[in-house]
């Protein structure tokens, strides 16, 4: 004991320093269809409040130039602790604007993951992220797969006639057009290399995580019977591969996550819940902005996510978020 009076009863003080309570575990967000070439969906994104300690999930279709990502991306990262991007088909287009001299099919996609690169978004071409957040430990797998038609009817017979049956209702893909497959021969002969390379990916991490459950992450459903388009049905062909069905199954997915539709939905099939997180083209959302809604009600939560609902086979319309 010091004989300093003073020190004395700073000695004999209680310990009043308490430590700042843990941060809770961080939220898992997703959204897509940004389609940020609509001035109404830019500025909807500055509104997207700060989640510093959460993760977010673009899967595709940004917009179509470089600029659109960074736009995106300084957003998001500004916003979010950890960013994942996968990338749709407009990310994939080369504008008529850009005929002359711009990057045409997998090199445009090269483009596009240097500039997630720039901000440190994790792509399709980054290793997997064991995600330890709330829901976790999930293993986050963005991946890129394309389509290759075979989402159509069995009297439709091969591609030619998928794209026919499609002109049969005035429907044809804009993709048709400004999505290059170069250096492939086709956009079914990139997917399918693209099939390859994701399922390769796939299984080897399920392999170096056994046990951990992961969080599918592309554009297009993996799933036919996911595709409801009850406008455009013919659509579909635009949609996904067969070779996708069983992924959900076969590489233990806890959740899917995709866009494409702009038709919000969550369905279970086989214990994995599949989300599809579309914000879409200003007049799809103008009921939710009627609303007094705003881009952050329509962030939809992947983990830790809803409880499973005693219909697995039950789809919730998501119109509202």
């Amino acid at each position: 004991m010091s004989a300093d009076p003073l020190l004395a009863t700073a000695d004999a003080a209680p310990d009043l320093y308490q430590p700042p309570p843990p941060e809770p575990p961080g939220r898992l967000w997703a959204i897509s269809d940004l389609h940020l070439s609509y001035k109404t969906n830019r500025e909807e994104l500055e509104k997207v409040n700060p989640r510093p300690n959460d993760g977010l999930i673009l899967c595709g279709d940004i917009g179509e130039t470089a600029d659109h990502l960074r736009l995106a991306f300084t957003k998001a990262t500004a916003c979010f602790r950890q960013v994942f991007w996968t990338p749709g088909n407009h990310e994939l287009y080369t504008l008529p604007t850009q005929k002359e001299f711009g990057a045409r099919g997998e090199k445009k996609y090269e483009e596009c993951v240097a500039v997630a690169r720039e901000f440190g978004v994790k792509t399709p071409e980054d290793e997997f992220t064991m995600w330890e957040g709330a829901g976790g430990p999930c293993l986050i797998a963005p991946i890129f797969t394309l389509y290759d038609y075979s989402f159509r009817p069995a009297h439709v017979k091969t591609a030619e006639d998928a794209l026919a049956w499609a002109k049969e209702e005035n429907i044809e893909a804009t993709d048709e057009y400004l999505l290059h497959p170069d250096p492939y021969l086709s956009r079914i002969a990139w997917c399918e290399a693209l099939v390859e390379r994701a399922a390769q990916k796939l299984s080897a991490a399920v392999a170096a995580h056994p046990g951990t459950r992961l969080i599918i992450v592309g554009h297009w459903p993996l799933r036919e019977d996911l595709v409801k388009l009850m406008l455009v049905p013919r659509f579909c062909i635009w949609c996904g591969t067969k070779k996708t069905e069983d992924w959900h199954t076969e590489y233990n997915a806890a959740v899917v996550v995709s866009g494409h539709l702009h038709v919000r939905r969550t369905d279970w099939r086989d214990n994995t819940r599949f989300e599809e997180v579309s914000l879409g083209y200003p007049r799809q959302w103008k009921e939710c902005q009627e609303r007094d809604m705003d881009i952050n009600d329509l962030l939809r939560e992947i983990l830790p996510g809803p409880e499973r609902p005693a219909e697995d086979q039950k789809t919730i319309w998501r119109r509202y978020g």
